[in-house]
Order: C-alpha cells, then sequence, then structure tokens
C-alpha cells in the first residue's frame, strides 16, 4: 500500500506555510518494502482471487519437510506436518501456523476465504466437517501462493 501527501507549490520556500505548495511524500508499508515481484498468473490468483488449475501446483503431490511461506511477503504460514492428501487438486493443511492467516466470509456467501494475514494474500478456502483429519479443517491453498523452504538437513 502507498500513501501519496501532495502539499502546496514547490516554489514555494517552506511547503507547510502555504496552500500551494507542492511536496510529495511516499508512505510505504513493511509489506511494500519486502514485497516478491509477481508474475502475471501470481497476480492472477493472490491479488485478484483466482485460483490456480487443480493438480497442476508444484506442491499437490510434494511431501518434503520444511515450511510454506507466502510468495508474496514470505510469511511462515504452513508446517510440513500439517500437510495432508485430500485428493481436491491443491495442497491441502489441516492447521496454519498461529496468527499466520484471516479467515473472511468469501464474496459468493458460501465458503470461507483465507488470506495471509501479513499482507492480505490470496491463499485459497478453509473448509471443516470433512473428517479427512482429527482436527477436522482443510485448508485448499493454491500452490502459486506460496513458496517453500525446506527443513535443514542435520
Amino acid at each position: 500500500m502507498r500513501l501519496y501527501l501532495l502539499v502546496g507549490n514547490e516554489r514555494v520556500q517552506n511547503p507547510f506555510l502555504h496552500a500551494k505548495a507542492i511536496v510529495k511524500m511516499v508512505i510505504m508499508t513493511a509489506s511494500d518494502k519486502k514485497a516478491t515481484k509477481l508474475t502475471p498468473e501470481e497476480e492472477r490468483v493472490i491479488v485478484q482471487k483466482g485460483t490456480e488449475m487443480p493438480f497442476t501446483g508444484k506442491y499437490y503431490a510434494f511431501w518434503e519437510k520444511g515450511t510454506y511461506v507466502c510468495k508474496r511477503c514470505r510469511a511462515p504460514l504452513y508446517r510440513s506436518e500439517n500437510k495432508f492428501e485430500a485428493d481436491c487438486g491443491w495442497p491441502s493443511f489441516d492447521e496454519e501456523i498461529p496468527g499466520a492467516v484471516k479467515r473472511l466470509p468469501d464474496p459468493d456467501g458460501v465458503r470461507t476465504e483465507i488470506q495471509c494475514a501479513n499482507c492480505g494474500a490470496h491463499l485459497g478456502h478453509v473448509f471443516s466437517g470433512e473428517h479427512f483429519t482429527e482436527k477436522d479443517t482443510r485448508h485448499c491453498v493454491n500452490s502459486i501462493s506460496m513458496d517453500f523452504i525446506p527443513d535443514k538437513k542435520e
């Protein structure tokens, strides 16, 4: 997010004392400073809240140990220990890293959208009542919304 503040006219020596002085200030949030440049397809999903095609994402059938992070701001979202096979076409997790994911009513009025709590990137949707795991929760996440950081091998 960027905030632009315009004040006055550049010809005036003290812009804060004259209404026509122009001073442009750009204030960037921390997420802007750290944000990753997105491809058009990533932007379609992450910013415009699209969905990648099922069974095509690089993390759908991916089982390495590590941490899944937000593609846009790199905030940790999920641990591999919480990933499970739901055979739905997208990576599924039954628990997020505490405080990492924000839940919002989806505009369709039926589903619950999940977003990165740090930067608001669209991740996918969360469902309950399906009984896939004991936690009875399925975060259905677009692979394109995440990156993966493998655990260090000891």
